[in-house]
Order: C-alpha cells, then structure tokens, then sequence
C-alpha cells in the first residue's frame, strides 16, 4: 500500500504535515465475529482529521471529518469508492471488507477545534463514508467526536444509513443546545428487493425511518436525503409516491431527491452489478450516462419535480442542503388561569 504518499494536502487538510499517517503505524485486525466476518480492520494515527472539501466540490460545506475509510454498508453505487485507490486498495470488494480505522480521531479533533487557527465553521459527518456503520459498533469514534464538538459548541451536520446514531441521542440532545445540530438520514427508496441486492450492508429502508421517526420525537428535527434514485429501478412515479408517502409518515422535516451519479471507481463496480442483476439495462444507462457521471439536467429536473410535488401533497417540503436543525429553546409553561365565577343556568 502506498499510504505514506497520501498527503494531507492530498486529502484536503490544511498543509501541516508531510502525510496523513505513516504505513509503519498501521495495525491489521480482524475479528471471528458474524457481523465482522470477512472483513479486515486497518487502524492507524492519522495527522489530520478535520479535512478541507476542494474548492471545486458541488458540497455545500467546507469542512468535513471521515473517522473511517472503506464502509461496510457495501452500496454498489457508493461514489467515495475511488477514494480507496488512493491507497492501492480494491475499489470493489476491497472497499466493502477493508475499513480504515482512525483510531485516534476523537482526541485529534479536540486538540484541532482547540487550536487558535480553528473559527468554528461547520463540519459535516458522514459525507464521505457512513461514520455509523458496523465499524462504528465496536470502535465507538462517534461518542467522542461529538462530545468534542458539544464542548466546543461547533455546529456540525451527519448524513447516515446506520440505525447506531440512535445509541448517541443524547449527546445529540445536549450539542443541540448548544449548537447548530443537522441531522439526515439517507433513504432512496422503500423496495426491499432492490435494497438487498444494492446496499446489502445497510439497515432496511423501514430502519433506517425509524430512525428518523425517533429522532424528530426527542426534538432533534431529521430530514431525508432521497438519495440515490436509481434511474429505471426507483424512478417509476408509483415508486417515487410510495418512498415519499414513507418518508412522510416518519415525521421527517424535509425531503431532498438526488439522482444517481456514477464517478469512476464506483461506475465499474455498479455497472458491473448491473450487467449481472439487470442485463437490459445496460445499454440504457450507457446512454444515459455518455456525458458524463451525471445523469442529464432534464431527467435530474423531472426527478425532483415528480418528488417536491409528493412531497407538497404528504405535507413535506425540502430545505437547502446542509441546512443544521436545532432543538428549540424550552418555553416556561404559562401560570395556570385563575377560574372566573360562572353563572349557573337552567335549560
């Protein structure tokens, strides 16, 4: 692995140091248990851990943290596969089974809001790979990454799939008060075959808007992230209306569609899972993608038409991307009325 050439200028960090983390640092683990079965941990000291989005990113925030490289959620269509190359590791399968640990992120990030250099800005959790996949369930990164945050007061935002936010609520609950706190949740579609076959490694769609359900009922206002709808497998306006009415009825507070998009490293591996699962499909997607990995203006257009009008109907709307949500300020219950004397009548 050529880790020692992952620059932290090449991971979009300010220029401090010569690499992120050095290879003779790395520590290889795994673990004989059903849920880690074939899968190989990477741990190692990182540099850097608050990384600089470029500045010709479509992301709406500046700054993000990526506690973990490689998601075992296994999303055929994950766009953050490329980033494995980075580290001469398999963008297909290697992405799925061999997971970056960095071990040392929560005191790293305390050590980096502390320093005279940091303003505050928001940072964004889970753009990159899902900070609450399984990983998440043995090396507890999470608790300490907020706590660092709430004791900062530094806004931050997470995008997930996993249902283990749910273990971190209140930490949620206390950065909320504190802070600008945005919470989504990201739920394409409602199909459970497509699901199986495309993120195999995630919660079920249901799960996952439990999660939301929960969130919003503890006071911690969850959006959706439609994201992806996947053309011809997700878009049909019967799917849209079911994966909306779903979304609805978890109480989410907005709804935003985004439509596939294949960069390469993960245009190979999903075209790949769809020559095997969807073998007429292919020559419809390498049309629909010719231009590039993003699917036209004028299918991306229809797309979030057919769901803002959804979600208009089933009393939702979207709100801008990256938008935090805070819980509000408790309100003092009003005195108790006086009763006023009532003049009995007969009727």
């Amino acid at each position: 692995m050529r880790w020692e050439n992952l620059t932290v200028e090449s991971g979009g960090n300010p220029p401090e140091n010569p690499a992120l983390f050095g290879a003779d640092a790395v520590t290889t683990r795994t673990f004989d248990t059903p849920e880690f079965r074939g899968i190989t941990f990477h741990e190692i000291r990182a540099r850097s851990i608050v990384n600089r989005v470029p500045g010709a990113s479509r992301m709406p925030f500046e700054w993000t943290i990526n506690p973990y490289r490689g998601c075992s959620h296994a999303c055929v269509y994950c766009f953050a596969r490329k980033s494995h190359s980075y580290l001469d590791l398999d963008t297909g399968l290697g992405f799925d089974s061999q997971i970056v640990v960095k071990v040392n992120a929560p005191e790293l990030l305390r050590r980096q809001l502390g320093s005279r250099r940091w303003h505050g800005e928001h940072i964004a959790m889970g753009t990159n790979v899902d900070c609450y996949q399984r990983a998440e369930g043995r090396y507890q990164l999470m608790p300490g990454i907020i706590g660092a945050l709430r004791d900062h007061a530094n806004p931050f935002s997470i995008l997930t799939k996993g249902t283990l936010i749910l273990r971190d609520l209140d930490l949620l609950k206390q950065s909320a008060a504190v802070t600008e706190v945005g919470i989504s949740v990201s739920v394409g579609f409602t199909d459970p075959e497509l699901w199986r076959t495309v993120e195999p490694g995630t919660p079920a769609p249901e799960r996952r808007l439990d999660v939301v359900r929960t969130l919003n009922e503890n006071g911690i206002g969850c959006g959706v992230l439609m994201a992806p709808v996947i053309p011809f497998l997700s878009d049909h306006p019967s799917q849209l209306r079911a994966t909306v009415r779903a979304i609805a009825a978890s109480g989410a507070t907005s709804v935003t569609p985004l439509v596939l998009h294949l960069r390469p490293g993960a245009r190979e591996w999903f075209m790949s899972w769809l020559g095997h699962h969807h073998p007429h499909l292919v020559r419809r997607y390498e049309r629909l993608y010719a231009e590039g990995a993003y699917a036209p203006k004028w299918y991306q257009r229809r797309i979030t038409r057919q769901v803002h009008e959804l979600a208009q109907e089933y009393g939702i709307g979207p709100t801008p991307a990256g938008m935090p949500r805070r819980i509000p300020d408790p309100q003092p219950e009003p005195e108790p009325a006086v009763p006023t004397p009532t003049q009995l009548t007969l009727l």
